[in-house]
């Protein structure tokens, strides 16, 4: 019971120092000079994972106030996406944190809607987990989409790739099979694919979170990151993927911060950080994490 009630007032503290350095402006989106580091994903049950837990909390420690924005469809692909884009479609769940860490949900929205609601300083694009790694499948509708977003988004936001990582040694995902049920050849080629669009794109930006997951398996972590073979796992998995955004996004070295889910060792906690530090500094191949 001491140790739920020290998180719970661990989190309400960072809330409300996020608030205050925020000046309470979570409705001034118009203002650039608020401070409010805004970030909208447009993705699916991976952006979910990555995004939507604790990158908040670890910003909020770091003394950043932040609003996150995910543009929610389980299983989106980027073609998806893009007729969704093409015919305005309204099919999509935004779920939103704001500064002060609460969510709200709206259903049947569009990315019209959403691109609109805030001055992003960064929009992120990501494919569906099972195209991942086969690059035709983003050559041509990613530039397309990203063409869309840019018509709609401020001048200064910066696009971001999400590289999504391999599926679980044991998983029964029906697209395994893309990658020959074997999670090496998997993660290397969404390495290969991810890089590809973003020379094609010339997006500078790839938040390397797949490299990080496989940092965390030569650990004791190994695949304890994923909660079915293919979803990061509540606790530990989805902690590695915002530790590795924390880190692109802000600039800020995660390791040593204080935060981390309950459930979560410290050892684990350092494992985590070291997984994702390591991807940062090396987006593109696995490092082994001691």
């Amino acid at each position: 019971m001491k140790t739920e009630f020290r998180n719970f007032l661990k989190c309400s503290i960072l809330a409300l120092f996020c608030l205050v350095a925020a000046g309470n402006v979570y409705a001034q989106t118009e203002d650039s000079n608020d401070k409010v580091i805004r970030i909208l994903a447009i993705g699916n049950s991976f952006s979910r994972d990555a995004v939507e837990q604790y990158l908040h909390e670890l910003a909020c420690e770091e003394g950043i106030p932040v609003v996150i924005g995910n543009m929610y469809i389980g299983g989106c692909s980027l073609q998806k996406h893009m007729t969704n884009a093409q015919k305005n479609k309204r099919a999509y769940q935004y779920r939103k944190i704001g500064v002060d860490g609460k969510m709200i949900e709206m259903n049947e929205t569009s990315l019209e809607t959403a691109i609109k609601d805030e001055s992003w300083d960064f929009i992120s694009f990501q494919q569906k987990s099972g195209l991942s790694g086969i690059y035709s499948s983003w050559e041509k509708y990613l530039p397309m989409l990203m063409d869309y977003v840019r018509a709609l988004a401020p001048e200064k936001t910066r696009f971001v790739i999400h590289q999504t990582w391999a599926y679980a040694e044991d998983s029964d995902h029906s697209d395994f099979k893309n990658y020959s049920n074997d999670q090496i050849i998997m993660y290397n080629a969404i390495v290969d694919a991810v890089g590809k669009a973003a020379k094609l794109t010339k997006t500078k930006t790839v938040i390397p979170c797949g490299t990080a997951i496989q940092n965390a398996r030569t650990t004791i972590l190994k695949d304890m990151t994923t909660r079915d073979g293919y979803h990061l796992n509540l606790t530990v998995g989805r902690y590695i993927a915002a530790c590795t955004w924390f880190e692109k996004i802000f600039g800020k070295n995660v390791i040593g911060k204080q935060f981390a889910p309950k459930g979560v060792t410290p050892e684990q906690r350092a494992l985590a950080q070291k997984s994702a530090h390591a991807a940062i500094k090396r987006p593109n191949k696995i490092s082994k994490i001691k």
